[in-house]
């Protein structure tokens, strides 16, 4: 591997390891020899020097002179007389020359390969010889052997055992010392042609120090392949020979074979066992040769295995805690096929090609073997089976993974003709012999492995090539993930794998045979490989069922089967004969559906009686149901559950409290004293982490509506309705009831109110997916399509269950109902049904055809970094991966163990009855376990002491606690066991059993037995129901539980049966999760992790998670003395033997450790002091055979160092010290050895034993029962003091549950691949889905829950039964459903109140997005004297505009948005004694508001987007972008002097509005139509709406506003924001103001608005005149709109309750309006704003009225031809054009039948400006007083227009001015032909100077000021005499210059009734350049 070209030779050492082992074993007669395997990869660590060398490295040694010191003369030996002495040749006289013998057949003797020497006389060749490999190098230099061994390739002389000997015979003539390292210089080998030619250069110690220091890095830490530069790839170990060895049975040479030169092939596997001290995962050694052992430093002729610790040196290699010696199961790398064991798919034996000789099954096979065969399929067909075929099993997954391995990825074929080529056949057949070799005798086949296997092997192969192609391919993000990654170690493994590039030669199928079995020879006879002489398939499938028949297999696991042929495939097949694998196999053929069904049918048929009368039967103590019976007649009297072993001292001790633990439930549930302090529920709570969930779900909402595909339109509903779809389990049906119910969403949606939130009422939201599922989501898609503004939201929760497609489904399966309505086109195409799928486990859902676009995932987030609390919860999630944790920490007992004594009794049942189902098998024997441990505990029985040993020591430790946990509280809180049970069927079995045995035992009120069924309610007795009632405090006398979270605290086994769990979630009194016999057989992710998750638990924040307990943290009952020999018996001897602790560690003190050592040893010895006596578990146990040595060892993979404990103490252990286990009695341990954390008492409870253990030692026998005793009542609270009564349910919940498991799964589960995930993570996903590819990389550690799901996208696929498999065949593009949503999190972390949670934010966002702020203001300046004259009936629809005139004009202002400017002087008006002026301080405050849900008919801004406004908005991707077309358009007005351009920005859609000159397209006119055209869908008034700084926020979307009636809108804005509004609004005309009003105010944007509109008249009067039509007909009315109106209402006067309002279109308003027969008379028209109040008093009851207008104006352009907007206002410029329009003698009228709600917009708009200086652009506070100046002062000046600051400065400092009119009404200011706001305080009277004009009466009336701004020729001296002013009354006449304000004040004589000064002149506080408006003022004389 990693050559640079071709043809170089490589050397292997695993034929060196071959001959070696072979021979070892044909020179000794005593020992079995070392098996290959072990030579290969089990060697221990080699010491290494600072340099990377080892120590004792020979070779390095006599080479060191080599470089530092001056050559030592060497003087040769003479040469022999008469010998031959030419360069070039040998002694003898033959040519060596390798340009001689290039084309020569050489006789090469195997083991020996030809290497070229360099002769120093003949640079330019180089001479040939054959050396032993076994004394050459590998590729990094080392592992070769000391010393030479050669032979001569001229005469053929063989045997020079020494160099120096050897180059002598070939001539070399040396000055030195001839060394074999300087002068065997390069490999040689024959190329294509057969040619011998030069290859690579042999690799002596790694010549250069590049490679020397990459020796010392690998040996210091693990180095990846991604770190390893290319040209450093021969790291591994090269491809050598494999040929041209002879086989010591005889088997023929082959290296004279012709195209079968053996140099250069596979190189064959390395895997190393770590030695027992090593740490573990990702370790690396450097193996070698320890001091004083291996072979003689020269001498090669062969040694005695047994003589050396490690007979070979092995290269660096990554070490994993593999075991050869241990049943593990294999780790790391896996990939899991649709059923993860070999076998899995049962398959015809049919063969598939040309008919073949057929073969006999003998009958009686399974009798006469007791095991039914399995045949996997390799190459080539299987014979066809004929006789007895019921008894074989025939699979074709080894044949898949053949074929699946040899598919190249596309990758690699993208490049033409590649380097790169798969595994051949004789690899693939090798590869498998090595992992078969390598399995322990308890493991069985996964096909993942051998799987990874080849693709480790394969990759290594063409590392560099892989690297060229992946590397431009790979992303960045990805990189680390899935370039080339780190090889795994597999237990059968090769590790560094080398296969040949395209120029070398492949094995052959005539080496396969014999390689094959030097490969199988290692292992004796374990795996058999028959291929030498059988000439076919057939012939040895029948040798092999002789053998079998014959019982010559009965030590063989596997028979592999090779055919080789000239000129034929390589034909292969494996047959398995282990007895343990064959029933793994065969139940892994059933499906997990099949499996049930098998069992079932067993039970049924009574198969297993005779297993249940066996176990019945306890041996010499008798049979267990006579026992019981005996008991039952025994007992009479209930007996308080003490075991019978208590001393008296003991009872004594409980017998304060014995009284209440003879109470019943019942008698304690009535008595209201007992209570606990402690007890709580606290699962209706919703933690800060479910609302960060809920609130990413919504945000992943809310980011489906932002974005542009317009797939949700959340602004278009205004309510939430859900449907929550849950698995067929009635317990998780009520389980999501009880949630909601207690959630209030269903009150935050508004459905319910708080008291009525029933049963049946949120059971209407929650339905079981099962038949009836139909109906109800059938309903909902009819709901969902009636109902299109509600949003309804299917929860689709637990959604890895049912992912079958529905039709590949039978309809009694009640699978593929998800497909059918979920994935049905109507739930899909419905706009308003969002799916959220909820699960544990996204990646069934995550494969290459997924609908869930991965940016639509929400996973669960972290709730700590680096140890901080992200979330303040109060609780610490313990799942799955802080389980596995707990196995590696080694400060406590782990949480999740095996039970060693259970599995060597099933083991030896299963082999016992080969006919039933190991799940009959393991499940019988647990509940055989329990009961007995329940005789055992209980007390009932006599002398159950002899009752121990028919259980195991977990079973009984259960029991214990189940018993005794109650007693330790005053309210009998207890502990839950759970018990998974799979089938239905042993369910019931089981439950009708223990529950048999309680009655009769006289337990039934002591704890309940419930059957866990998901097809059924959950039964409880009524005590236990009342018990719970009294805890819970429930009333209601017909409550009764249906959750498992209800059951919390109450002491009970629960029975859960199904064949998965269906999300039940569990109380956190659970303590014992008891999985030991869920199947094996299935090992896909899901299927694993979903079990695990039922021990998932939420630990009070407050302790810890039991990684290192210290004294006050409280561990499980016994659980620290626990006999630990219960677990991984089989390790303890290996490890402990090895642990240098057991020999040398000597215990170490501290200073607290004078506590335990005043203890007697022996109470801290007894490893298992539990609930009851030790001394007569000891007595009865030492009458037992003792059985292997074992140490009080812990469960872990390796042993540990003393635990660091925080008592940091070690106990000395007594030398009579004898710890005990009920199973398993052991010899005396001697002292000093290891003690496990298990074996130290709690300190805690020992200083409660022992109150002053310094001074007051303890006899023996009193010490021991004490410690007893408070083990047994589990280590004390850590609140009490003394052992009294505490409550072990609240200690329980601050500790997660222990997890039983069987030993294969622990062992998978707890070992770790090459990136440290666990090694369940790298199993296929579900066994609905496959891997795309066997060419994957494995999932890394450092992936986020992202990457993993990006991970299962590129690599997984569904099966054609998965429901997404369809979903690449319907054609969409995206192939992602837009509205579909997945929540994933581990198991019981709180998803449901996550989801429910995000309901009800939704809700309320809803209702949110569906209201808006209204400006709710009262009208203001409302006279005190109500109105007594009605004008119009009450009913009127149109205003007379006779009547109209007849009414007086109402000058003052109403609108509250004006309630800080003047008031407008009228005569009939007297303002209120407060006045609104007082309000100063409240002009800051923010106006009033409501809130007001949007009506249909509402105007929108940009973030409104339904599937009506689509074309209207033109703002869709679907649809073509609308083109825009920009117009200029010209005209004159007399009023700005020039002529105005202004731009059209016109879409394609609208040009139809407009005309356009037709040969050169000009716009000519914007059309109008006529005023006798109406049509009930169009509006006539074109409708203006100026607007700035409101791109996004205007409401400019008027499809829903008019109701869906055509109109003409025209947005009119600034030139700089031109494309920012034709960006948000492409489908709207645009008028784009001329620059030089970019910064002017509203009244420029109305001035010319009205302007164009009368310009645009005539032109279309002038259009139809010349189309033949009357010029008087053109409609004159146009729409002058706010940006921010958004609805408008209608007064229904009719009402019952009297005239209220309802939300009506705006179409309606206007064409109501616009049907007035007398329109044209009016000037002006427009509505009242609406106010909540609106309505209130009589001055609403006039339905017309003359007064000021605002925001919404219905404007005559042809009768108010001559009256214009003042273009330069900023503020209150309606109310200036109102007062002229008015006084010009036009009628203005208001419709009070109809008000506009204006929403209350924060951004933009016209009345946002900011005043700043002109030095910079930053807002300055300036005062008022700084708004004007001195003419010709310095100043500062400001950039502000100048308008603005003159209207700004009388505003606020009009006090100081007109000092006269403060709060003066009745002598206001004049102002003539102008409005200005002088301030609240100041009333102001406008007059007109036009003759004729319409004003109030002055007669009589004193002025205290005069407001001159811009008089024209109207204003004279004369009109000004006309009014009479208040001495002292201020003037202020305002101009645009000095020189007009000079001409002003001389034309009108004001010098002859007014003071001047010269301090009396002011301009506003602008530069020059910006034209200041200039003021003059005076006093009245």
């Amino acid at each position: 591997m990693g050559n640079s070209y071709a043809g170089q030779l490589q050397a292997t050492r695993f034929e060196e390891v071959l001959h070696n082992s072979i021979e070892a074993s044909l020179r000794s007669n005593t020992i079995i020899p070392r098996p290959v395997f072990s030579q290969l990869y089990l060697e221990t660590e080699q010491p290494l020097a600072h340099d990377g060398r080892t120590e004792n490295d020979d070779e390095d040694d006599e080479e060191g002179s080599e470089s530092n010191s001056p050559p030592i003369p060497y003087q040769m030996k003479p040469p022999p007389e008469g010998c031959c002495t030419t360069d070039g040749f040998c002694q003898a006289g033959r040519d060596l020359r390798l340009s001689s013998l290039a084309s020569d057949s050489l006789d090469v003797a195997p083991g020996f390969m030809l290497v070229g020497i360099k002769s120093p006389s003949l640079p330019e060749t180089l001479l040939v010889c054959a050396v032993d490999r076994r004394f050459l190098p590998d590729e990094r230099g080392r592992n070769a052997l000391l010393g030479f061994s050669g032979n001569c390739m001229g005469c053929g002389e063989k045997g020079f055992r020494y160099f120096t000997e050897f180059s002598n015979h070939i001539n070399l003539k040396l000055s030195s010392q001839p060394k074999k390292q300087k002068h065997l210089r390069y490999h040689l080998y024959r190329n294509n042609q057969g040619v011998l030619v030069k290859g690579a250069t042999i690799s002596w110690r790694g010549h250069d120090g590049r490679m020397r220091h990459i020796g010392s890095i690998l040996t210091e830490g693990q180095v990846t392949t991604e770190e390893q530069p290319p040209n450093l790839a021969t790291q591994t170990p090269g491809s050598y020979t494999v040929g041209s060895h002879v086989d010591p049975a005889g088997l023929p040479q082959i290296a004279d074979l012709p195209q079968s030169l053996p140099n250069g092939n596979h190189a064959v596997p390395s895997i190393t066992q770590p030695p027992p001290n090593q740490s573990g995962p990702g370790r690396t050694s450097v193996i070698g040769i320890h001091a004083n052992a291996g072979p003689p430093k020269k001498r090669h002729k062969g040694w005695s295995p047994e003589s050396s610790a490690s007979s070979v040196s092995e290269s660096t290699l990554k070490t994993l805690p593999s075991s050869s010696a241990v049943s593990s199961t294999v780790t790391n790398g896996s990939r899991p096929e649709p059923a993860a064991l070999l076998g899995s798919s049962q398959c015809s034996s049919t063969p598939l090609s040309s008919p073949a000789p057929s073969v006999t099954v003998p009958n009686q096979l399974l009798h006469t073997c007791r095991l039914q065969p399995v045949i996997f399929k390799g190459h080539g067909p299987l014979p066809q089976l004929t006789g007895n075929v019921s008894e074989v099993l025939v699979s074709s997954l080894l044949q898949s993974c053949y074929l699946s391995s040899q598919a190249l990825p596309r990758v690699y074929q993208h490049y033409g003709p590649s380097p790169i080529q798969p595994l051949s056949t004789e690899m693939q057949i090798l590869l498998t012999i090595y992992y078969l070799v390598q399995l322990g005798p308890d493991q069985v086949p996964l096909i993942e492995d051998l799987e990874q296997i080849f693709m480790r092997s394969w990759r290594e192969s063409h590392l560099s090539e892989i690297r060229q192609y992946q590397q431009p391919q790979t992303p960045a993000t990805q990189g680390r993930h899935y370039a080339i990654e780190t090889p795994s170690t597999l237990p059968g493994l090769p590790q560094h794998l080398c296969l040949p590039h395209q120029s070398q030669q492949p094995v052959t199928s005539s080496q396969l045979p014999w390689l094959a079995q030097l490969a199988a020879s290692s292992c004796g006879e374990a795996v058999v490989v028959l291929g030498e002489h059988i000439r076919s398939l057939a012939q040895g499938l029948q040798q092999t069922f002789t053998k079998l028949m014959e019982g010559q297999l009965e030590n063989t696991n596997y028979v592999v089967l090779i055919v080789t042929a000239p000129g034929q495939e390589t034909q292969s097949c494996v047959v398995v004969t282990g007895k343990h694998q064959c029933r793994a196999l065969a139940e892994g053929m059933f499906s997990p559906s099949e499996g049930l069904k098998e069992i079932n049918h067993q039970l049924s048929t009574g198969v297993g009686q005779e297993l249940i009368h066996f176990c019945n039967s306890l041996g010499q103590d008798g049979d267990m149901d006579s026992i019981l019976d005996s008991a039952t007649a025994e007992s009479s009297e209930p007996s308080p559950v003490f075991s019978s072993q208590e001393s008296p001292e003991d009872r004594n001790l409980k017998s304060t409290h014995s009284s209440k633990d003879s109470q019943s439930p019942k008698e304690r549930a009535s008595s209201p004293k007992e209570t606990c302090s402690e007890y709580s529920v606290e699962w209706r709570e919703v933690r800060p982490i479910q609302l960060a969930v809920a609130r990413k779900l919504l945000s992943h909402v809310c980011a489906i509506a932002d974005s542009s595909t317009q797939n949700l339109d959340l602004g278009s509903f205004d309510r939430v309705s859900f449907l929550i779809l849950v698995p067929p389990s009635e317990v998780t049906f009520q389980q999501t009831v009880l949630h909601l119910r207690s959630s209030g969403v269903l009150q935050d949606l508004g459905n319910l109110d708080q008291e009525s939130v029933s049963q049946r009422e949120a059971e209407h939201y929650v339905v079981k997916m099962d038949q009836s599922a139909q109906a109800r989501i059938d309903s909902l898609i009819q709901e969902a399509h009636s109902n299109t503004y509600t949003l309804y939201i299917l929860v689709h929760d637990h959604a890895h269950w049912d992912i079958s497609s529905a039709s590949y489904s039978s309809s009694d399966s009640g699978l593929g109902l998800v497909d059918q309505l979920l994935n049905s086109r109507q739930v899909r195409d419905a706009p308003n049904i969002l799916i959220l799928h909820v699960t544990s486990f996204p990646f069934t859902l995550q494969t290459q055809y997924t609908r869930i676009s991965p940016y639509n995932e929400i996973h669960w987030p972290s709730a700590f970094s680096n140890d901080v609390d992200l979330y303040h919860e109060k609780t610490r999630y313990f799942g799955v991966s802080e389980l596995l944790e707990s196995t590696r920490s080694g400060s406590s007992l782990p949480l999740m163990r095996h039970d060693s004594s259970f599995e060597s009794m099933a083991s030896a049942l299963e082999e016992r009855f080969p006919k039933l189902h190991s799940v009959v098998i393991r499940t019988t024997v647990l509940i055989q376990h329990y009961c007995v441990a329940l005789m055992a505990a209980s007390g009932r029985i006599g002398g159950s002491h002899s009752l121990h040993k028919h259980t195991s020591v977990e079973t009984l430790e259960i029991v214990q606690a189940l018993l005794t946990a109650a007693q330790q509280c005053p309210a009998h809180h207890g502990h839950m066991v759970l018990l998974r049970i799979p089938s239905l069927a042993l369910a019931a079995w089981a439950h009708r059993r223990l529950s048999r045995v309680r009655r009769q035992l006289g337990l039934e009120e002591s704890f309940e037995i419930i059957l866990g069924n998901p097809n059924q309610a959950l039964i409880i007795g009524q005590i236990f129901t009342d018990q719970i009632k009294t805890w819970l405090q429930i009333q209601d006398s017909d409550w009764i539980p249906h959750t498992y979270l209800e059951l919390e605290a109450l002491p009970c086994i629960l029975i859960l049966s199904g064949a998965e769990p269906l999300g039940e979630s569990l109380p956190r009194s659970l303590k014992y999760c008891d999985l030991r016999v869920i199947s094996c057989s299935y090992l896909h992710r899901t299927t694993l992790e979903q079990e695990l998750g039922l021990a998932a638990y939420l630990v009070r924040q407050e302790s810890q998670p039991p990684h290192n307990p210290g004294p006050g943290s409280d561990l499980l009952e016994s659980d620290a003395e626990k006999l630990s020999s219960t677990d991984n018996e089989e390790e303890e001897a290996q490890e402990n033997d090895d642990s240098p602790l057991s020999s040398s560690q000597q215990p170490q003190s501290c200073p607290d450790s004078g506590a335990l050592d005043a203890l007697p040893s022996q109470s801290s010895t007894v490893p298992n002091a539990q609930k009851g006596s030790v001394d007569a578990v000891q007595s009865s146990s030492q009458s037992q055979p003792p059985f292997q040595s074992q140490l009080s060892s812990q469960s872990f993979p390796h042993p540990q160092p003393v635990p660091h404990l925080q008592t940091q103490t070690q106990v000395q252990t007594h030398p009579q010290a004898q710890p005990t286990s009920q199973l398993h009695p052991q010899p005396q341990i001697q002292s000093q050895t290891q003690p496990s954390s298990q074996t130290l008492p709690q300190p805690q409870s020992l200083s409660q034993v022992q109150p002053n253990p310094q001074t007051q030692p303890l006899p023996t026998s009193q010490s021991r029962r004490q410690h007893s005793k408070s083990t047994s009542s589990g280590s004390l609270s850590p609140r009490s003091s003394s052992p009294h009564l505490s409550c072990s349910w609240a200690r329980g919940v601050s500790r997660p549950p222990s997890v039983l498991l069987p030993r294969a799964l622990y062992d998978i589960i707890t070992a770790s691949d090459s990136s440290g995930l666990p090694r369940c993570t790298s199993f296929l996903p579900h066994m609905s889905v496959a891997w795309a590819s066997s060419f994957r990389p494995l999932l890394s550690k450092m992936m986020t829950c992202t990457e993993q799901s990006l991970y299962y996208r590129q690599w997984t696929v569904p099966h054609s039964y998965h429901m997404d498999s369809s979903n690449r065949t319907e054609g969409r593009s995206d192939n992602f459903h837009p509205r579909r949503l997945l929540l994933s999190g581990p198991p019981q972390v709180g998803k449901t109140g996550a989801y429910l949670h995000f309901l009800g934010i939704l809700s309320r966002m809803l209702i949110r997005l569906m209201e808006v702020d209204i400006y709710d203001e009262e009208d203001i300046n409302y006279s005190a004297q109500a109105e007594g004259v009605q004008y119009h009936s009450l009913n009127a629809t149109w205003p007379n505009p006779d009547i109209m005139r007849t009414m007086p004009f109402d000058y003052t202002i109403h609108d509250p948005k004006y309630d800080d400017i003047s008031a407008v002087y009228s005569p009939g008006y007297r303002p209120s004694a407060e006045g609104n002026a007082v309000r100063q301080e409240d002009v800051y405050l923010r106006r009033r508001t409501s809130r007001i849900k949007l009506s249909k008919y509402a105007a929108y801004n940009t973030y409104h987007h339904c599937e009506q406004c689509h074309q209207y908005l033109g703002f869709n991707p679907r649809y073509q972008m609308y083109e825009s077309t920009l117009h200029a358009f010209t005209f004159t007005h007399l009023l700005l002097g020039e002529e105005i351009q202004l731009y059209f920005i016109i879409p394609k859609s609208k040009e139809h509005y407009f005309s356009f000159s037709q040969p050169g397209g000009q716009l000519e006119s914007m059309r109008l139509p006529l005023i006798s055209d109406w049509s009930p869908d169009s509006i006539k008034s074109p409708i203006f709406t100026p607007t700035t700084g409101r791109h996004e926020h205007g409401l400019f979307n008027l499809y829903h506003a008019m109701d869906g009636a055509s109109h003409l809108h025209i947005l009119v804005i600034k030139e700089y924001e031109m494309a920012v509004y034709k960006k948000y609004w492409p489908n709207h005309i645009m008028l784009v103001l001329p620059t030089i009003f970019n910064g002017a105010g509203i009244g420029a944007a109305h001035f010319l608005i009205k302007e164009l509109s009368y310009h645009n008249l005539e032109l279309e009067r002038s259009r139809r005149l010349e189309g033949g039509g009357p010029a008087g007909d053109v409609w004159p009315f146009v729409i002058l709109a706010d940006d921010s109106c958004v609805m408008f209402n209608a007064v229904d006067r009719d009402a019952p309750i009297g005239p209220t309002e309802h939300a009506v279109s705006l179409k309606q308003v206007l064409q109501h309006m616009e049907a007035c027969p007398d329109l044209a008379q009016f000037g002006l028209c427009g509505i009242r704003k609406w106010s909540s109040r609106g309505l209130t008093g009589n001055r609403q009851r006039e339905p017309f009225s003359r007064g000021h207008l605002h925001d919404f104006l219905l404007l005559n352009v042809d009768q108010s031809q001559n009256i214009q907007y003042d273009q330069n206002r900023f503020t209150c410029h309606d109310v200036d054009f109102t007062l002229r329009l008015h006084s010009a003698g036009m009628l203005v009228c208001r419709f009070n039948s109809f008000s506009v709600m204006k929403k209350q917009i924060a951004i933009g708009g016209y009345r946002t400006f900011i005043i700043k200086t002109k030095m910079t652009d930053v807002p300055t506070s300036v005062g008022p007083s700084q708004y004007v100046c001195a003419p010709d002062s310095k100043h500062l000046f400001l950039a502000t227009p100048a308008q603005l600051l003159l209207e700004k400065y009388l505003h606020h400092t009009s006090q100081k001015l007109f000092p006269l009119s403060t709060k003066n009404y009745t002598h206001p200011v004049l102002s003539v032909d102008c409005y200005f706001n002088l301030g609240p305080e100041v009333t102001v009277c406008f007059v007109s100077s036009r003759p004729h004009s319409v004003n109030i009466s002055t007669t009589g009336m004193l002025f205290s000021g005069l407001l001159l701004c811009f008089t024209d020729s109207f204003v004279t001296a004369g009109f000004l005499k006309k009014f009479t002013f208040l001495k002292g009354a201020t003037l202020c006449v305002i101009s645009a210059d000095r020189s007009s304000l000079r001409q002003t004040v001389s034309r009108l004589e004001l010098e002859e009734e007014w003071r001047f000064r010269l301090s009396d002149e002011f301009q506003t506080a602008n530069a020059k350049e910006d034209r200041p408006l200039f003021f003059l003022t005076g006093k009245h004389i």
